[in-house]
């Protein structure tokens, strides 16, 4: 019988990919600005081969590609009809994806995120809020997934209604909110508080993603893993943010002056990027702090998920092509090799 995430988590790390929205932007499937993800649709391959890629890399979850699926992000670009079959289509093309390692026992995860629409001073974007999760989750429940992330959050009260609607279907509920600048939730909870609010009203699993990067996540989750005693997560994004910009929201590139409108986010941030070697860093540092639900947000790609699932003692299929500068022409060290070759400074 297949076990369910908190057996799992109970036993050792379990490792999450997600970054889809950046991945399939910077592969030209994807419209940054808008942030819609009709690939899903339009080109439903490009979605499965991605969810390979990080199978392959490691990943124990295949996170449905629903993120900015919403109502209301469908209603900036005026389509609001493709709603239910976006939704529908992201979650069979994750389904599909984990059928195809049945020797892996992949969880299949449901997704909900900012809805953007939420305002503490207008009640009305409570109950809408709430109609935009209850829809979510309903079509992930026909899908039968294994739990459910809400994430990118960065109000508590909104972190309620999505927590809510994801126990009144009965999964288990992962909590991650997204921090500002300011090492606040933006009605004013520090991330330790936010999170114990979160636990204290039955989420599973508690946490943060996106927004920053592993220094400026592994900062607050440390503060996290001391307040709750529940299960922690921590899905930062692979750029190198700091305490001057904790962030990437909002972060200047101090070498180039070409950017339009001086913001490197979202579309210039190369500059920036973590090595795989980094995340790995990362993943280690979770686990000696006790924080088993490791991933990896906008930004991902599979070379960083390999890593770290190396780091926390996994030799996934695509270990096979791991590193081995024993046979490159310059720094190898086979015998074989060439001297000319390797005694040439470049």
């Amino acid at each position: 019988m297949k076990e369910d995430l908190l057996s799992r988590l109970s036993k050792g790390p379990i490792l999450c990919a997600e970054g889809y929205l950046f991945a399939m932007e910077r592969r030209g499937y994807l419209q940054a600005g808008a942030f819609v993800p009709e690939v899903v649709l339009n080109n439903p391959e490009v979605v499965s081969q991605l969810h390979r890629e990080f199978i392959r890399a490691g990943s124990d979850v295949v996170q449905a590609f629903t993120y900015y699926g919403h109502r209301e992000k469908l209603r900036i670009i005026g389509k609001e009809d493709l709603l239910e079959p976006l939704q529908k289509n992201a979650l069979k093309i994750a389904q599909d994806a984990a059928k195809e390692f049945p020797e892996l026992n992949l969880m299949i995860c449901g997704d909900v995120a900012n809805t953007n629409i939420f305002d503490p001073n207008d009640k009305n974007s409570f109950k809408e809020c709430q109609k935009m999760y209850e829809e979510q989750i309903s079509w992930a429940k026909e899908a039968n997934v294994d739990f459910i992330v809400a994430e990118t959050i960065s109000w508590v009260d909104e972190m309620k209604i999505a927590l809510k609607a994801i126990k009144d279907e009965g999964f288990i509920a992962v909590t991650n909110y997204a921090i500002p600048r300011g090492d606040k939730t933006r009605d004013g909870y520090s991330a330790e508080d936010a999170c114990k609010i979160m636990e204290d009203l039955g989420a599973d699993i508690v946490g943060l993603n996106c927004y920053r990067g592993p220094k400026t996540t592994m900062s607050l989750l440390k503060k996290i893993r001391e307040k709750v005693s529940c299960h922690v997560a921590g899905l930062p994004v692979p750029y190198r943010t700091t305490e001057e910009d904790p962030t990437f929201l909002n972060i200047h590139d101090k070498n180039c002056n070409c950017i339009p409108g001086d913001n490197a986010f979202p579309v210039a941030l190369d500059g920036f990027y973590c090595n795989r070697y980094e995340m790995a860093e990362f993943s280690a540092e979770c686990m000696q702090n006790n924080i088993n639900f490791i991933g990896i947000c906008c930004g991902a790609e599979p070379h960083h998920v390999r890593e770290m699932a190396v780091a926390i003692g996994k030799k996934p299929i695509s270990y096979q092509f791991y590193p081995d500068m024993s046979k490159h022409f310059h720094h190898g060290t086979d015998s074989s090799l060439k001297k000319v070759n390797k005694e040439i400074k470049y």
